[in-house]
Protein backbone atom coordinates (compact mmCIF):
# COMPACT_ATOMS: atom_id res chain seq x y z
CA UNK A 1 0.00 0.00 0.00
CA UNK A 2 2.72 2.51 0.16
CA UNK A 3 2.88 3.18 -3.34
CA UNK A 4 -0.74 4.67 -2.58
CA UNK A 5 -0.39 6.46 0.40
CA UNK A 6 2.65 6.90 2.53
CA UNK A 7 2.67 7.41 6.68
CA UNK A 8 2.27 10.93 6.55
CA UNK A 9 -1.09 10.32 4.52
CA UNK A 10 0.28 11.30 1.36
CA UNK A 11 -0.89 10.35 -2.02
CA UNK A 12 2.19 10.44 -3.84
CA UNK A 13 0.78 10.07 -7.39
CA UNK A 14 -0.79 13.28 -7.11
CA UNK A 15 1.21 14.90 -4.77
CA UNK A 16 -1.92 15.30 -2.49
CA UNK A 17 -2.14 14.71 1.77
CA UNK A 18 -4.97 14.00 3.71
CA UNK A 19 -5.13 16.35 6.78
CA UNK A 20 -2.41 17.81 6.71
CA UNK A 21 -0.82 19.62 10.00
CA UNK A 22 1.04 21.90 7.89
CA UNK A 23 0.11 24.05 4.87
CA UNK A 24 0.06 21.82 1.34
CA UNK A 25 0.06 22.79 -1.82
CA UNK A 26 -2.61 19.85 -2.55
CA UNK A 27 -5.46 19.09 0.51
CA UNK A 28 -7.86 16.42 0.93
CA UNK A 29 -9.89 17.59 4.75
CA UNK A 30 -12.16 15.32 6.19
CA UNK A 31 -14.12 17.58 8.59
CA UNK A 32 -13.50 21.29 10.05
CA UNK A 33 -12.16 20.10 13.40
CA UNK A 34 -9.19 22.54 13.72
CA UNK A 35 -6.67 19.71 14.31
CA UNK A 36 -7.95 18.19 10.98
CA UNK A 37 -8.69 21.70 9.05
CA UNK A 38 -6.05 24.32 8.83
CA UNK A 39 -5.49 27.19 7.18
CA UNK A 40 -2.89 28.50 4.36
CA UNK A 41 -3.32 24.96 1.98
CA UNK A 42 -3.47 26.12 -1.57
CA UNK A 43 -6.21 23.82 -3.22
CA UNK A 44 -9.00 22.31 -1.11
CA UNK A 45 -10.98 19.38 -1.59
CA UNK A 46 -13.81 18.57 0.61
CA UNK A 47 -17.42 18.40 1.15
CA UNK A 48 -19.53 21.27 0.95
CA UNK A 49 -20.56 21.44 4.66
CA UNK A 50 -16.85 20.98 5.68
CA UNK A 51 -16.04 23.91 2.67
CA UNK A 52 -18.38 26.19 4.79
CA UNK A 53 -17.13 25.67 8.12
CA UNK A 54 -13.72 26.20 7.03
CA UNK A 55 -14.88 29.23 5.38
CA UNK A 56 -16.83 30.61 8.83
CA UNK A 57 -13.93 29.24 11.25
CA UNK A 58 -11.25 31.01 9.27
CA UNK A 59 -12.61 33.10 6.80
CA UNK A 60 -12.97 32.87 2.90
CA UNK A 61 -9.63 33.25 1.69
CA UNK A 62 -8.01 30.46 4.25
CA UNK A 63 -6.86 28.26 1.17
CA UNK A 64 -6.11 29.37 -2.20
CA UNK A 65 -9.41 27.72 -3.96
CA UNK A 66 -11.69 25.14 -2.74
CA UNK A 67 -13.10 22.15 -4.67
CA UNK A 68 -16.10 20.38 -3.43
CA UNK A 69 -17.41 16.96 -3.64
CA UNK A 70 -20.37 15.63 -2.74
CA UNK A 71 -20.93 11.90 -1.38
CA UNK A 72 -20.27 9.19 -3.21
CA UNK A 73 -19.02 11.39 -6.40
CA UNK A 74 -15.91 9.65 -8.33
CA UNK A 75 -13.03 12.57 -8.70
CA UNK A 76 -10.67 11.81 -10.97
CA UNK A 77 -6.83 13.31 -11.03
CA UNK A 78 -4.80 11.59 -12.98
CA UNK A 79 -5.23 7.40 -12.73
CA UNK A 80 -5.78 8.03 -8.94
CA UNK A 81 -9.65 8.19 -8.02
CA UNK A 82 -10.82 10.02 -4.65
CA UNK A 83 -14.29 9.61 -3.52
CA UNK A 84 -15.67 10.80 -0.28
CA UNK A 85 -17.93 8.54 2.05
CA UNK A 86 -19.68 9.69 5.42
CA UNK A 87 -18.01 9.69 8.37
CA UNK A 88 -20.84 10.16 11.21
CA UNK A 89 -18.57 12.27 13.17
CA UNK A 90 -19.80 16.03 12.62
CA UNK A 91 -21.67 17.66 10.00
CA UNK A 92 -19.90 16.83 6.50
CA UNK A 93 -17.41 14.77 7.94
CA UNK A 94 -15.88 12.38 5.00
CA UNK A 95 -13.87 9.44 4.91
CA UNK A 96 -11.22 9.58 1.66
CA UNK A 97 -12.05 6.51 -0.48
CA UNK A 98 -8.12 5.90 -2.23
CA UNK A 99 -8.77 4.14 -5.97
CA UNK A 100 -5.11 3.61 -7.12
CA UNK A 101 -4.17 0.43 -9.71
CA UNK A 102 -6.97 -2.20 -8.12
CA UNK A 103 -6.41 -0.94 -4.60
CA UNK A 104 -8.35 0.21 -1.86
CA UNK A 105 -7.58 2.61 0.65
CA UNK A 106 -9.75 4.48 3.34
CA UNK A 107 -8.65 6.98 5.41
CA UNK A 108 -11.37 7.33 8.31
CA UNK A 109 -10.73 10.62 9.51
CA UNK A 110 -12.46 10.68 12.37
CA UNK A 111 -15.44 9.28 12.86
CA UNK A 112 -18.84 7.38 14.92
CA UNK A 113 -21.06 4.70 13.83
CA UNK A 114 -24.48 5.72 15.88
CA UNK A 115 -26.63 7.36 13.84
CA UNK A 116 -28.25 10.91 14.64
CA UNK A 117 -29.22 13.97 12.83
CA UNK A 118 -26.49 16.97 13.21
CA UNK A 119 -23.89 14.35 10.94
CA UNK A 120 -24.57 12.71 7.94
CA UNK A 121 -24.76 8.35 8.87
CA UNK A 122 -21.51 6.80 8.43
CA UNK A 123 -21.15 4.45 5.44
CA UNK A 124 -19.16 1.13 5.38
CA UNK A 125 -16.75 1.12 2.77
CA UNK A 126 -14.66 -2.18 1.85
CA UNK A 127 -11.07 -1.46 1.50
CA UNK A 128 -7.72 -3.08 1.42
CA UNK A 129 -6.11 -0.69 3.76
CA UNK A 130 -7.94 0.83 6.62
CA UNK A 131 -6.27 4.05 8.27
CA UNK A 132 -8.29 4.61 11.01
CA UNK A 133 -8.25 6.88 14.40
CA UNK A 134 -8.69 5.47 17.77
CA UNK A 135 -9.35 8.29 20.26
CA UNK A 136 -11.16 5.86 22.44
CA UNK A 137 -9.18 2.57 21.37
CA UNK A 138 -9.14 0.56 24.74
CA UNK A 139 -11.40 -2.26 25.52
CA UNK A 140 -12.67 0.15 28.87
CA UNK A 141 -14.70 2.72 26.41
CA UNK A 142 -18.03 1.62 25.78
CA UNK A 143 -20.17 4.51 25.69
CA UNK A 144 -23.70 4.36 26.88
CA UNK A 145 -26.46 4.91 24.65
CA UNK A 146 -26.30 9.38 24.40
CA UNK A 147 -30.91 9.16 25.33
CA UNK A 148 -29.53 8.00 28.58
CA UNK A 149 -27.26 10.46 28.93
CA UNK A 150 -29.89 13.43 28.52
CA UNK A 151 -32.52 11.59 30.12
CA UNK A 152 -29.82 12.04 33.61
CA UNK A 153 -29.97 16.00 32.67
CA UNK A 154 -33.70 15.67 32.46
CA UNK A 155 -33.61 13.85 35.61
CA UNK A 156 -31.16 16.87 37.23
CA UNK A 157 -33.51 19.74 35.42
CA UNK A 158 -36.77 18.57 37.65
CA UNK A 159 -34.64 17.90 40.68
CA UNK A 160 -32.89 21.37 40.26
CA UNK A 161 -35.98 23.58 38.60
CA UNK A 162 -34.12 26.74 40.29
CA UNK A 163 -30.50 26.31 39.04
CA UNK A 164 -29.42 26.71 35.61
CA UNK A 165 -27.64 23.96 34.07
CA UNK A 166 -24.69 25.27 32.04
CA UNK A 167 -23.11 22.00 29.71
CA UNK A 168 -19.85 22.34 28.16
CA UNK A 169 -20.05 21.06 24.51
CA UNK A 170 -16.93 21.85 22.43
CA UNK A 171 -18.07 24.40 19.58
CA UNK A 172 -18.11 22.54 16.16
CA UNK A 173 -20.56 19.45 16.31
CA UNK A 174 -21.00 18.62 20.35
CA UNK A 175 -22.87 22.01 20.84
CA UNK A 176 -25.38 20.98 17.97
CA UNK A 177 -25.52 17.27 19.08
CA UNK A 178 -26.52 17.93 22.20
CA UNK A 179 -29.45 20.75 21.41
CA UNK A 180 -30.76 17.94 18.91
CA UNK A 181 -30.88 15.42 21.26
CA UNK A 182 -32.56 17.39 23.62
CA UNK A 183 -35.26 18.51 21.26
CA UNK A 184 -35.64 14.73 20.57
CA UNK A 185 -35.98 14.44 23.86
CA UNK A 186 -39.00 16.45 23.94
CA UNK A 187 -37.64 19.81 25.41
CA UNK A 188 -38.84 23.03 23.49
CA UNK A 189 -37.93 25.42 25.94
CA UNK A 190 -35.50 28.07 24.88
CA UNK A 191 -31.32 26.96 24.66
CA UNK A 192 -29.18 29.74 25.69
CA UNK A 193 -25.61 29.91 24.53
CA UNK A 194 -22.67 31.59 25.01
CA UNK A 195 -21.11 33.69 22.52
CA UNK A 196 -18.66 31.43 21.00
CA UNK A 197 -21.70 29.10 20.01
CA UNK A 198 -23.89 31.19 17.91
CA UNK A 199 -21.81 31.48 14.66
CA UNK A 200 -21.66 27.46 14.35
CA UNK A 201 -25.09 26.99 15.27
CA UNK A 202 -26.17 29.88 13.13
CA UNK A 203 -24.49 27.32 10.40
CA UNK A 204 -25.94 24.48 11.04
CA UNK A 205 -29.10 25.87 10.63
CA UNK A 206 -28.40 27.18 7.21
CA UNK A 207 -27.08 24.36 6.41
CA UNK A 208 -30.60 22.66 6.97
CA UNK A 209 -30.50 21.28 10.76
CA UNK A 210 -32.94 22.57 12.79
CA UNK A 211 -32.27 23.21 16.08
CA UNK A 212 -35.31 24.96 17.48
CA UNK A 213 -35.31 28.50 20.17
CA UNK A 214 -31.76 29.20 20.37
CA UNK A 215 -31.36 32.42 22.28
CA UNK A 216 -28.08 34.69 23.64
CA UNK A 217 -27.37 33.57 27.54
CA UNK A 218 -25.68 37.84 28.02
CA UNK A 219 -29.43 39.18 26.70
CA UNK A 220 -31.15 36.90 29.36
CA UNK A 221 -32.05 37.81 32.85
CA UNK A 222 -31.18 35.51 36.06
CA UNK A 223 -34.25 34.58 36.52
CA UNK A 224 -34.85 33.84 32.57
CA UNK A 225 -31.99 31.51 33.18
CA UNK A 226 -33.20 29.67 36.00
CA UNK A 227 -34.06 26.09 35.77
CA UNK A 228 -32.80 26.80 32.21
CA UNK A 229 -29.84 24.81 29.74
CA UNK A 230 -26.95 26.91 28.72
CA UNK A 231 -24.36 26.04 26.28
CA UNK A 232 -21.08 26.85 26.47
CA UNK A 233 -17.19 25.88 25.73
CA UNK A 234 -16.20 23.70 28.68
CA UNK A 235 -13.10 26.89 28.93
CA UNK A 236 -16.06 29.31 30.42
CA UNK A 237 -17.51 26.42 32.80
CA UNK A 238 -14.98 28.02 35.44
CA UNK A 239 -14.39 31.32 34.25
CA UNK A 240 -16.48 34.89 35.47
CA UNK A 241 -18.66 34.43 32.55
CA UNK A 242 -20.49 31.42 34.51
CA UNK A 243 -20.55 33.29 37.90
CA UNK A 244 -23.93 35.39 36.62
CA UNK A 245 -25.81 32.09 36.50
CA UNK A 246 -28.28 31.28 39.02
CA UNK A 247 -26.64 28.56 41.07
CA UNK A 248 -25.19 26.36 38.20
CA UNK A 249 -25.32 23.23 37.60
CA UNK A 250 -21.96 22.31 35.72
CA UNK A 251 -22.34 19.55 33.31
CA UNK A 252 -20.12 18.53 30.28
CA UNK A 253 -20.69 15.85 27.54
CA UNK A 254 -17.52 14.41 26.21
CA UNK A 255 -16.69 10.93 25.68
CA UNK A 256 -13.91 11.25 28.39
CA UNK A 257 -16.38 12.21 31.01
CA UNK A 258 -16.70 8.49 31.26
CA UNK A 259 -13.31 8.78 32.87
CA UNK A 260 -14.15 9.81 36.61
CA UNK A 261 -10.93 11.62 37.56
CA UNK A 262 -11.40 13.90 34.90
CA UNK A 263 -14.60 14.68 35.81
CA UNK A 264 -13.83 15.80 39.16
CA UNK A 265 -10.79 17.67 38.17
CA UNK A 266 -12.45 19.96 36.21
CA UNK A 267 -15.40 19.85 39.20
CA UNK A 268 -18.52 18.79 37.27
CA UNK A 269 -21.51 18.00 39.02
CA UNK A 270 -23.43 16.31 36.15
CA UNK A 271 -20.73 14.78 33.38
CA UNK A 272 -22.45 13.51 30.39
CA UNK A 273 -20.59 10.97 28.54
CA UNK A 274 -21.43 11.62 24.87
CA UNK A 275 -19.39 11.23 21.88
CA UNK A 276 -18.49 11.67 18.41
CA UNK A 277 -16.32 8.95 18.29
CA UNK A 278 -16.52 5.29 17.65
CA UNK A 279 -15.52 3.26 21.47
CA UNK A 280 -13.57 0.19 21.47
CA UNK A 281 -16.67 -2.29 20.10
CA UNK A 282 -17.57 -0.07 17.38
CA UNK A 283 -13.60 0.55 16.58
CA UNK A 284 -12.99 -3.14 16.27
CA UNK A 285 -16.25 -4.06 14.62
CA UNK A 286 -15.14 -1.66 11.51
CA UNK A 287 -12.03 -2.73 11.38
CA UNK A 288 -13.84 -6.50 11.15
CA UNK A 289 -16.48 -5.08 8.51
CA UNK A 290 -13.99 -3.27 5.57
CA UNK A 291 -12.16 -6.61 5.17
CA UNK A 292 -8.96 -4.73 5.28
CA UNK A 293 -5.88 -6.46 5.77
CA UNK A 294 -3.70 -4.09 6.98
CA UNK A 295 -4.46 -1.68 9.50
CA UNK A 296 -2.55 1.87 10.30
CA UNK A 297 -3.67 3.84 13.32
CA UNK A 298 -3.35 7.49 13.29
CA UNK A 299 -3.95 8.85 16.33
CA UNK A 300 -5.52 8.18 19.90
CA UNK A 301 -5.04 5.07 21.53
CA UNK A 302 -3.09 3.64 18.89
CA UNK A 303 -1.31 0.73 21.03
CA UNK A 304 -4.25 -1.55 21.67
CA UNK A 305 -5.67 -1.36 18.56
CA UNK A 306 -3.00 -2.22 17.31
CA UNK A 307 -2.17 -5.60 19.38
CA UNK A 308 -5.89 -6.59 18.81
CA UNK A 309 -5.86 -6.31 14.82
CA UNK A 310 -2.48 -8.24 14.81
CA UNK A 311 -3.97 -10.86 17.09
CA UNK A 312 -6.43 -11.16 14.54
CA UNK A 313 -4.12 -11.91 11.48
CA UNK A 314 -4.13 -8.28 10.49
CA UNK A 315 -0.74 -6.12 9.44
CA UNK A 316 -1.30 -3.28 11.97
CA UNK A 317 1.07 -0.66 12.68
CA UNK A 318 1.12 2.79 14.58
CA UNK A 319 1.12 5.72 12.71
CA UNK A 320 1.67 8.58 15.68
CA UNK A 321 0.88 11.47 13.45
CA UNK A 322 1.96 14.68 15.38
CA UNK A 323 -0.66 17.49 15.45
CA UNK A 324 -4.43 15.10 15.85
CA UNK A 325 -5.91 15.12 19.05
CA UNK A 326 -9.56 14.47 20.21
CA UNK A 327 -10.95 18.28 19.37
CA UNK A 328 -12.54 18.30 23.14
CA UNK A 329 -8.99 18.60 24.31
CA UNK A 330 -8.44 21.93 22.40
CA UNK A 331 -10.56 23.46 25.41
Amino acid sequence: MAQVLDRNLHIKRIDTYVDPTLPRERAIITHGHADHARSGHGKVLATPDTIAIMKTRYGADCAGSFQAASFGEKVRIDDVTITLYPAGHILGSAQVLIEQDGQRVVVTGDYKRLPEKTAQPFELVACDLLVTEATFGLPVFQHPHPTEEIARLFKSLAAHPERAHVIGAYALGKAQRVIALLRDGGYDAPIYLHGAMQRLCDLYVERGIALGDLRHATDATKDDLAGAIVIAPPSALKDRWSRRLPDPVLAMASGWMSVKQRARQRGIELPLVISDHVDWPELTRTVTDTGAQTIWVTHGREDALVYWSRQQGLAAEPLNIVGYEDEEQEQ
